[in-house]
């Protein structure tokens, strides 16, 4: 596919989307949501979406057949998250709601079961391709399946079928955007293992702020070590703290990195400890940066605010940190 179309493509999209995807739902985009006509009465679809991520895949799909409202805005724990009244107020007059599963929104999940037209985006990814990690959460996968971008690409056809039900006057330009972003998310794997494979078998390790690369770490062979567990409010405790600075220390490591949805303070200590440096770049774990802020390097520029732009990110600074 042509990745200059594709970009022009998704740029167009998120403009037409600025002023609706924020932290929280803030009044400009109440009032936004509220002034429009009802997709009975004419009007488009509105859409809640929860994550950045999940806002990011729903914008692609849809394009500017939607209106979209995003209840968490980057640097948001969506482990933790609870929901503001303004946020209710959108999930009761939503034609359509997507979260992504799997107990990442684990103080909404139940609210979102129980209501109707609900979609987890992460429903059609075979079980047998989740991890399901061996701590408290031992009865629920590990939530965090956009690390791997060809695991994520598994979420386009759950959002397409979705819109396309609701919505079939428009159904082929979903099915037609999912198809290109299918062979984007395809063009990002390829690009982020070439880039990765500048890293020696000796550095391909990550640790981090919380276990949130479990998935990243087998698409693209790194090991992975983290202070807490799959949310950040699961604490390790000082004999698994002390494990891990030698850990550092034995395999020699350049640098450990902290994550943008993450007080600092943890991974900053266990630096100081292991006597190894800290990444100036904060990885995007459970949430992408922010909408609009663009990035420009080795001469290509992405947005932050996307899933695309997320990875890059990410790849670039483990990277450079490690090679």
């Amino acid at each position: 596919m042509n990745k200059r179309y594709f970009i022009s493509g998704v740029i167009a999209t998120l403009s037409s989307f600025a002023l609706l995807l924020t932290s929280c739902g803030d009044k400009k985009s109440r009032e936004v949501w509220e002034s429009t006509e009802s997709f009975e009465s004419g009007g488009k679809l509105k859409v809640v979406a929860t994550t950045t991520m999940v806002q990011d895949l729903v914008r692609v799909i849809g394009g500017d057949d939607l209106e979209v409202y995003g209840l968490m805005g980057e640097g948001v724990d969506p482990h933790s998250y609870e929901e503001r009244p303004s946020d209710i107020m959108a999930l009761k007059s939503a034609d359509i709601i997507f979260y992504n599963g799997l107990h990442l929104e684990e103080k909404l999940q139940e609210r979102l079961e129980k209501m109707a037209n609900t979609h987890a985006v992460t429903a059609g990814i075979d079980r047998s391709l989740l991890i399901i990690p061996e701590e408290k959460y031992d009865a629920y996968a590990d939530p965090h399946v956009w690390g791997d971008p060809k695991l994520w690409s598994r979420t386009i056809l759950i959002v397409v079928e979705a819109l396309s039900t609701k919505d079939p006057k428009n159904g082929d330009k979903y099915a037609d955007r999912g198809a290109a972003y299918l062979a984007e998310l395809t063009e990002l794997d390829n690009w982020a293992r070439e880039r990765l494979g500048q890293v020696s078998a000796e550095q391909r390790v990550l640790v981090t702020s919380h276990d949130a690369f479990m998935y990243y770490a087998r698409a693209f062979d790194f090991e992975v070590k983290a202070i807490d567990g799959l949310a950040p409010g699961d604490k390790v405790g000082p004999k698994k703290v002390k494990e891990l600075v030698q850990f550092i220390k034995d395999r020699k490591l350049k640098m450990i990195f902290p994550e943008s949805a993450v007080n600092s303070k943890g991974i900053k200590a266990i630096a100081k400890d292991a006597g190894v440096s800290v990444s100036e770049h904060e990885l995007f774990s459970d949430a992408t940066g922010e909408l609009g802020e663009m990035e420009t390097i080795n001469g290509e520029a992405y947005d932050l605010g996307t899933y695309t732009g997320m990875i890059k990110h990410n790849v670039n600074a483990i990277v450079e940190g490690l090679k």
